[in-house]
């Protein structure tokens, strides 16, 4: 008998060690069942967390990519525009400019017999462009007599004169004009 009690204890020891495997190998199994579930709820969180991080970031990103992209337009017009302006800017004072030299071709054209209608004419013409360079800005500047200024006027000599005081303009070889305020 005692070789089966010994066989009974050695089966009972060899249920209890499987069944002490079979629970060590089922909480192995629920502690990892457990830990992927964690590992998986984690990266949920993480990826739900990180989405909108992702989502603002490529939401900053197009809108980076947005303005760059009007900036660039922008730029495109402005340069456009300034290439019109420069092509186009002279239309105005072209347009006031074209009636004076269509008299002049017209006075050329004419019989020069009567030599006052000619230089009646010649005034006329004078008359008509120096209004319309005043319209786009021109003025004469006025130097015959005037105290010197150096910042409207250009010295080429100077000379003693009863005609005018010390430090006045006394004679104008060439006239200077003002372009709006520039001179």
């Amino acid at each position: 008998m005692s070789k089966k009690t010994k066989k009974v204890t050695i089966d009972e020891e060899e249920m209890n060690t499987k069944q002490d495997a079979g629970n060590l190998e089922e909480e192995v199994q629920s502690e990892q069942d457990e830990s992927e579930e964690k590992t998986q709820t984690d990266v949920q969180n993480e990826v739900s967390d990180s989405e909108p991080e992702d989502s603002a970031e490529k939401q900053e990103t197009e809108r980076y990519l947005r303005l760059m992209a009007e900036f660039q337009n922008f730029k495109k017009r402005v340069d456009k525009e300034k290439k019109d302006i420069r092509t186009y800017g002279n239309e105005n004072i072209m347009s006031e400019l074209l009636p004076v030299l269509d008299n002049f071709e017209r006075a050329l054209e004419t019989e020069h017999d009567d030599i006052s209608g000619y230089v009646k004419g010649m005034e006329l013409i004078f008359q008509q462009l120096k209004t319309a360079l005043e319209h786009a800005g021109l003025k004469e500047i006025e130097a015959l007599g005037e105290e010197f200024d150096p910042t409207k006027h250009n010295a080429v000599m100077t000379e003693e004169s009863d005609e005018h005081e010390a430090g006045k303009v006394g004679k104008v070889l060439q006239k200077g004009y003002t372009l709006k305020d520039k001179v």
